[in-house]
């Protein structure tokens, strides 16, 4: 029974991706004709929290500057913003404005957060009373005095959605650093669900490669700024199903670490917001450029 269930599964997902709803070689013309960009988190889900500022705050903001650059450098290219002001969208939601967008790529901003640390600056003495009676007596223990330290974790990272590891699940969830709220894994799909399997297979088939190639390109530019990278990472657990569920070539941007104090400076500041979307449209372009050949 599960051969003949596999079976199905792989007849409809071959199927799928030579139909023409999938087949980009059945498409006349430029390949990249609309860009969707998702500003991650927004209304009732701020997302992660640095000292002064919020992940929907800096995500919104990012997305707003890349929009206008695209739209001046890509003046033939549709660009789609899933919002473009502080409001919220489940993943599903999302997922859904692109695919209705008819979107060729998938550009996802956030913003990461590593836990708190904390150090141990010195100790207390603290009483504490054992016995009764007559025999009760007064002790003394040291207690050690914490203090919030700086998280020393910076760096952008991309994510694409690794649709082969479904083995590598639980061991990711428990060594992942990637904090998401439960908002954002809201209305995600069974991923063991027949549907969910075969959306899987076509992105490995046909999106996944295209994907990393994309994030590579913006992890490189990122590096190009002096900016640390941790590279191009692969995973297929929460609140990344958003990048399988959209039926295009997508990435998941990390542009920093909101939980680090400089970093938090950087990511608010004019400056900084300016050239993580100059390092990021020049990865799209050069992307698109080597997709649909030079630009007219």
């Amino acid at each position: 029974m599960r051969a003949v269930h596999s079976l199905i599964l792989s007849v409809l997902a071959s199927f799928l991706l030579t139909s023409p709803l999938f087949s980009q070689t059945a498409k006349k013309g430029p390949r990249i004709k609309t860009i969707i960009i998702d500003a991650g988190h927004g209304g009732k889900e701020v997302g992660a929290r640095g000292d002064y500022s919020t992940e929907a705050q800096i995500t919104l903001e990012v997305a707003q500057r890349l929009d206008t650059l695209l739209r001046q450098e890509l003046p033939t290219t549709r660009i789609v913003m899933t919002r473009n002001t502080d409001i919220y969208h489940s993943p599903t939601e999302k997922a859904n404005i692109a695919n209705r967008e008819n979107g060729d790529l998938f550009i996802c901003i956030h913003v990461n957060a590593a836990p708190d640390r904390k150090v141990v600056v010195g100790h207390k003495k603290v009483a504490y009373y054992v016995g009764k009676g007559k025999k009760r007596k007064k002790l003394y223990k040291n207690q050690p005095i914490y203090v919030k330290a700086e998280n020393p974790v910076h760096g952008s990272s991309t994510y694409v959605f690794a649709a082969d590891r479904g083995d590598e699940k639980a061991e990711g969830l428990a060594n992942d650093n990637r904090f998401e709220s439960e908002a954002e894994v809201i209305d995600v799909p069974d991923p063991q669900s027949p549907e969910a399997i075969i959306k899987a297979r076509l992105w490995t088939q046909k999106f996944f490669k295209n994907s990393v190639r994309l994030g590579t390109m913006i992890e490189n530019e990122f590096v190009t700024t002096g900016r640390p990278s941790l590279g191009v990472l692969q995973r297929n657990w929460k609140g990344i199903w958003v990048l399988q569920a959209t039926n295009m070539p997508a990435v998941l941007i990390e542009t920093g670490y909101i939980t680090n104090k400089n970093e938090e400076a950087y990511l608010n500041s004019e400056n900084g917001q300016k050239e993580m979307t100059r390092a990021i449209a020049n990865a799209i372009i050069t992307y698109k450029q080597q997709v649909d050949g030079p630009i007219q």
